[in-house]
């Protein structure tokens, strides 16, 4: 007797195999891709509350030298030291007589096709 039908049989199975395979990378792809896409949200997040938490900073230590010279002026800092790409930082301080300092921060950074922008007001203690 010859097995001349089972070289066919294996055949049909090895292209089921790859077929099956195939399916799996591209499940990978999509489950790699959202990865990447939570990965790069939490990193923005994180650089979003450093360029915050800078400007804040930056504003408690300059309340009493900008308040008088630039009131309801947005003033743009430098943040290439930070090592933060596609990143800006704008801070405005409105500082009453007699009240409690104001600042509003904006910022933005981006990576990829991602972007996060933020505009939040602050209290500040002196």
């Amino acid at each position: 007797m010859r097995k001349i039908r089972q070289n066919g049989f294996i055949l049909i199975l090895v292209i089921m195999a790859m077929a099956v395979i195939g399916i799996l990378m591209f499940v990978l792809a999509g489950i790699a891709n959202t990865m990447q896409f939570q990965s790069h949200t939490a990193y923005l997040q994180a650089c979003e509350r450093n360029l915050v938490a800078s400007g804040l900073a930056w504003a408690k230590q300059n309340t009493q030298n900008i308040s008088g010279e630039t009131p309801g002026k947005m003033i743009e800092l430098d943040v290439t030291e930070m090592g933060i790409r596609g990143s800006a930082l704008a801070v405005m301080i409105d500082a009453p007589a007699g009240k409690q300092p104001e600042v509003q921060i904006k910022t933005s950074c981006s990576r990829g096709r991602q972007t996060l922008k933020h505009d939040g007001k602050y209290k500040i203690d002196l």
